[in-house]
């Protein structure tokens, strides 16, 4: 496993712009999978957005797609997750995750920042 460290969460006004990043250490990166999920009140968590460390195609949920960009630092060890034109909807608790390369399932998760968008 990795450890991960989110930041950049807050308060935004709709159609805002904010940059989520989560830096990892411990084991080394390179094989893994780093992704976005987010959980809002009294839902489930979801999938966001997830990108190779070592290079790749990014994949967006669709409700991400065309606004949030993630991204990744490598010589910070940092995946980042920008998000434009901010909705009411996309308030959550936003967590950074990551997994092996050849796993389904993400077995690293950081401690979330809080993401509200007031409109």
């Amino acid at each position: 496993q990795v450890q991960l460290v989110e930041s950049g969460g807050g308060l935004v006004q709709a159609g805002g712009s904010l940059r989520l990043s989560c830096v990892a250490s411990g084991r080394t990166v390179n094989s893994y999978v780093m992704g976005w999920f987010r959980q809002a009140p009294g839902k489930e968590r979801e999938f966001v957005a997830s990108i190779p460390w070592s290079g790749g195609s990014a994949l967006y949920s669709m409700s991400a797609k065309g606004r949030f960009t993630i991204s990744r630092e490598t010589a910070k060890n940092t995946v980042n997750l920008g998000m434009n034109s901010l909705k009411p909807e996309d308030t959550a608790v936003y967590y950074c995750a990551a997994r092996l390369s050849f796993r389904r399932d993400y077995d690293s998760w950081g401690q979330g920042t809080q993401v509200t968008v007031s409109s």
